[in-house]
Formats: structure tokens, sequence, C-alpha cells
């Protein structure tokens, strides 16, 4: 059966901890990662807690990465969903990785909407499909 996205857990293990607490390096790195993936972003939102820690994820089109850290443990948790045939979750795994200096990684790699539709393959929103969003009140 084939699905229409790919979801790859990610716990990223004895990291640098000045890595996970640079809101502009987490931020930029996982911009990177996106790219690197082949993938197109659509949006970001980053925050840095105090003491210290990042969530974040960026919004692409072919669904999101999200990250979670804490700098304290050297640990940062990590989303790569994406969908469609051209993007490689696994190119912005191996650009994290890098860039976090992480010595050690777990991974779990899930599909996501696998399709019950009988003689048809799932396929992915076609390319270009980015036009006009709504606005709240749906008009």
């Amino acid at each position: 059966m084939k699905s229409l996205g790919r979801h790859i857990l990610v716990e990223y293990y004895d990291c640098n901890a000045q890595a996970l607490n640079d809101l502009s390096l987490v931020e930029n790195s996982m911009k990177e990662a996106a790219i690197a993936a082949g993938s197109t972003i659509v949006d970001s939102v980053f925050r840095r807690f105090a003491p210290h820690g990042i969530s974040g994820v960026v919004v692409i089109a072919e669904s999101h990465l999200a990250i979670h850290t804490w700098p304290e443990y050297g640990y940062a948790a990590v989303d790569l969903f994406t969908c469609g045939e051209k993007v490689d979750p696994w190119a912005a795994h191996d650009h994290l990785m890098d860039v976090f200096r992480a010595r050690d990684s777990e991974t779990r790699e899930l599909p996501r909407g696998e399709l019950r539709v009988l003689g048809e393959d799932a396929c992915h929103k076609p390319e270009g499909s980015l036009g006009p969003v709504p606005n709240q009140a749906g008009s």
C-alpha cells in the first residue's frame, strides 16, 4: 500500500549544548535541512525559552519539520514529516546530525496517510498547488 508521506521521529543525543541553545543557528539549520531534503519552505516559527531550550517548526509545502531542544541534556527531538516522492527526509536528518554534532541518534520511520482505496495509488498534492490562502473567515 502506498502512503502519502513519511514521518521520521528523531532523537539526537550528545549534541553540542551551545548549538542547541542558539536560536539563529537552530532556525537556520532547520531551514537548511528542509532545503537539503528538496522541500519548499512556506513559513517558520521559532522560540527560545528561559533559561534554555528552543522549539520551532518549518512549515513546508510537503508537511513540516519540527524541533524541541534540551541543551542541558545535549538532546533534541525532531519530527521530519514529508510528503511526495521527490522529498528526502533522510537528507534533512543527516544535515541536522552534522550541525548539532550529535554523537548518536535513534530514528523511527512511519508511513503516513496509507489510503485504503482499491485500484488507485495515493498521490501527493500536484506541484504548484500553493495557491492563495483563504483568510480566517474562509472567504
